[in-house]
């Protein structure tokens, strides 16, 4: 039968239509047996890690020992043996008062003596032969013990006009000159025992249970940006202050090259406790509403979704407890590239320890009061 135009154009319209719906099926179904390539990503081994917690407060220098030192007497001063801000030792004369009057009395107590134990002498020798009595010699005895006593006092008012340091330290400003006439009590100058400092911070009375001498201190100025001081708590205090309900502790600070000054301010932190944790990166984390998901790679590099619990924080890494064990991987960075099921390529392995060692050490802290 001869065919019209309309009839040939019908039979190769659905021709092409069958064509069109056949051809996909065809390469849908190739598709399904061809495998998707692996997706790179760089996994974590899961492992223990140190994990520092830490109480920050804020706190000021004192100087280990600190006194103002003043006269005893009042004299004029005849000689200043130190300068503004010089080191001295204990026992080192700094200030020489008049002593005119006490030198000559002490020089006359001495002569009263050495003869008053000559005396001594003779009457020893005379009871010895029995040409005196037990009474002259008891006698002579306190004459000699008075005399002693005199060079003493003597002595004790001349070392008053002299002003020794104390202890070794840094004097300050100097605030006499010879010459000056002083009354007692007058201020002549301080001095300040800095080859280690104290520390005073105030922490709340929370954290009065995880308080102890001997933990460990470290302290941040605003002049030493860059670098921490290290210490050790020596005291807690015995009350708390009923206003702002902390607790005041005490710790000691070695300060060899005398950087650090009293009265400084500087930022504290405290170790509170050191414990060896399961710790992973906090970029591997997949959070979902309340909850907190990692990507686990199993021995078939197949991914698996795994709900975990997270009991601490630090900059850059978490503590987790339950959800994971050592030695699994983890997907650090590629999360938002894979789903459950699907197949990885392992790219690199970071270490936990590498990314918390990058960590900066100063002025990070878990609890900040």
């Amino acid at each position: 039968m001869k065919k019209t135009p309309i009839q040939i154009a019908v039979v190769l319209g659905v021709v092409a239509i069958a064509a069109y719906w056949l051809m996909p099926q065809e390469e849908e179904t190739a598709s399904q047996h061809t495998a998707r390539p692996p997706v790179p990503v760089i996994v974590h081994e899961v492992g223990y890690a140190e994990f520092v917690e830490r109480i920050e407060a804020v706190g000021t220098l004192k100087a280990n020992e600190s006194v103002t030192l003043t006269a005893q007497v009042r004299e004029t001063v005849t000689r200043v043996n130190f300068e503004d801000g010089q080191e001295v030792q204990k026992g080192d004369i700094l200030l020489e008062f008049t002593n005119e009057e006490e030198s000559a009395l002490l020089a006359e107590a001495r002569a009263n003596l050495s003869e008053a134990e000559k005396q001594l002498e003779r009457v020893k020798d005379l009871v010895t032969r029995g040409n005196a009595t037990q009474a002259r010699l008891d006698q002579q005895v306190r004459e000699a013990t008075s005399a002693r006593a005199r060079v003493n006092a003597i002595a004790a008012r001349m070392d008053d006009r002299l002003l020794r340091a104390p202890f070794a330290g840094v004097l300050g400003f100097r605030m006499v000159s010879a010459g000056t006439l002083v009354d007692p009590g007058s201020p002549v100058t301080t001095l300040d025992d800095v080859a280690q400092v104290k520390l005073d911070f105030s922490v709340p009375e929370t954290y009065l249970g995880a308080l102890r001498p001997g933990q460990e201190i470290s302290a941040v100025s605003v002049a030493y940006k860059d670098r921490a001081f290290e210490g050790v708590v020596t005291t807690v205090g015995s009350r708390i202050d009923p206003v702002s309900r902390a607790v005041t502790v005490r710790a000691i600070i070695a300060n060899d090259d005398q950087s650090l000054r009293p009265g400084m301010l500087v930022t504290v932190e405290l170790v509170r406790s050191r414990s060896q944790e399961i710790m992973i990166p906090e970029e591997a984390l997949v959070p979902r509403q309340r909850n907190q998901y990692v990507y686990v790679v199993n021995a078939d590099s197949q991914v698996e979704e795994r709900q975990i619990i997270i009991a601490g924080r630090r900059p850059g890494a978490v503590v987790i407890t339950s959800g994971l064990q050592e030695g699994e991987l983890i997907i650090n960075e590629g999360t938002s590239r894979v789903a459950p099921g699907a197949t990885v390529a392992e790219h690199s392995r970071r270490l936990l320890a590498d990314q918390i060692t990058k960590q900066p050490r100063v002025g990070i802290s878990d609890e900040t009061l």
